[in-house]
């Protein structure tokens, strides 16, 4: 079981960091070559939903 959390928080960190800009070339083909593409871009998808959802809520509650 704690070896699936560690995967798990790689993917949350590895996709953040794509995000934001600051994951480097060499750890992007390491986590691609860990797993198969689905684990980032099921993350990838509820992370961009998350930052819209905060974004269309702070923009709500500036209006409001």
């Amino acid at each position: 079981m704690p070896e699936q959390k560690t995967k798990f928080r790689q993917v949350i960190k590895a996709v953040f960091g794509a995000m934001i800009g600051v994951q480097s070339e060499q750890q992007r083909q390491q986590d691609f070559s860990a797993s198969g593409p689905l684990p980032y871009i099921v993350v990838g998808i509820l992370f961009t939903l998350l930052f819209v959802a905060t974004l269309l809520a702070l923009v709500s509650w500036a209006l409001a």
